[in-house]
């Protein structure tokens, strides 16, 4: 299971939200490659960079700080956050991102879905972004007309794999992750998880460790980390 430290971005800067809430938030670095190297120095191998300011406006806006990255540290990314057309992922790739998050434009248009997966395969990965049972889209302010099972029996027939499920009251609130969200949403569309949200503590990452033969393949973990609730060695020392 692939442990994956989040780096969410916002003018610039290494900031976490509560809940999604731009006015819940706080800033732990105006140097987001100091971060990413902190975290590649800890053990990580894989990060996962969102553009705040992006998923709000609808196309990305902290690009300069993602290809310092990309050009400095040494471990591979993936980058969500505004990412709304076909020309907008290819761009990405090219630019060295390994895997682009989609959420607002997967699902809202299923068309736009299908091309981006004909097209690039498992180089994208959709993000589920729910609350109480519905997708959330636009910087989580918006719900999408359908409800989770929907979207990700889609996502299943369209050929996808796996999928990162957010529970977007928990993240950021240091509460623990929605085991039982997780599990249904493995039970019904028989798709590998990546989970987000919520995670606190050693224990959590347990849990979702516990879930790795029924389908969870990695955890993103963000707010925890930054408040040294564990640190990234610890977590890894879970795995080996």
């Amino acid at each position: 299971m692939l442990i994956i430290p989040a780096i969410d971005l916002k003018g610039g800067k290494v900031v976490r939200l509560f809940q999604g809430k731009f006015d819940r938030q706080k800033t732990y670095s105006a140097d987001p490659v100091k971060v990413a190297k902190h975290w590649v120095k800890q053990g990580a191998k894989f990060l996962h960079v969102v553009d705040l300011d992006g998923a709000s406006c609808g196309k990305p806006a902290n690009l300069g700080a993602v290809k310092k990255i990309l050009s400095q540290v040494g471990v591979p990314l993936e980058f969500g956050g505004g990412v709304r057309s076909i020309e907008a992922i290819s761009g990405l790739l090219k630019s060295g991102v390994q895997r682009v998050v989609l959420g607002t434009r997967a699902a809202n248009d299923s068309s736009f879905l299908k091309r981006a997966f004909k097209e690039f395969g498992e180089k994208i990965i959709v993000s589920i972004d729910a609350k109480a049972g519905k997708v959330l889209t636009q910087g989580w302010v918006n719900a999408a007309p359908r409800i989770i099972p929907e979207f990700a029996a889609e996502l299943k027939s369209l050929g996808f794999k796996q999928v990162i499920y957010t529970d977007v009251s928990r993240d950021g609130a240091l509460v623990g992750p929605n085991i039982a969200g997780i599990k249904e949403l493995i039970r019904k569309s028989k798709l590998d998880v990546i989970a987000s949200g919520g995670v606190s503590s050693l224990k959590d990452l347990l849990k979702l460790k516990s879930l790795q033969k029924k389908g969870v393949s990695g955890v993103i973990v963000g707010k925890a980390l930054y408040e040294g609730k564990f640190t990234l060695t610890e977590a890894l020392g879970l795995f080996k």
